[in-house]
């Protein structure tokens, strides 16, 4: 093989490396209301999810082992990055009757 054709062929595999991160999705998840919404939301792994506080109050994103927001304060936002396929029920600590599903695959 000529070095030019591995030039190539680096090239190629560097295009579609980025093509497949560029690819990746952005998906909110809105906290109003002393809930989430939608309650329960599918991503592809590498996409990010935006959980925005709409509420005047902090509220939390944890689905213990997985991962954990902190507390999020009124009229702010946490993003998480999705790496693990599976399915991760989560609640906000400090109202444990707001829960949620996030679904990786």
């Amino acid at each position: 093989m000529t070095s030019a054709v591995r030039r190539l062929a680096a090239f190629g595999v560097a295009f579609l490396v980025t093509l497949a991160a560029s690819a990746a999705s952005t998906h909110v998840v809105v906290i109003d209301g002393v809930r989430f919404e939608p309650a329960s939301v599918t991503v592809k792994r590498g996409d990010t999810v935006v959980w925005r506080n709409d509420d005047p109050f902090p509220h939390t994103v944890t689905a213990r082992g997985a991962f954990d927001s902190g507390s999020i304060a009124a009229r702010q936002q946490w993003k998480y990055v999705a790496r693990k396929a599976g399915k991760f029920d989560y609640l906000c600590t400090l109202h444990p009757s707001m829960t949620g599903t996030l679904i990786v695959e």
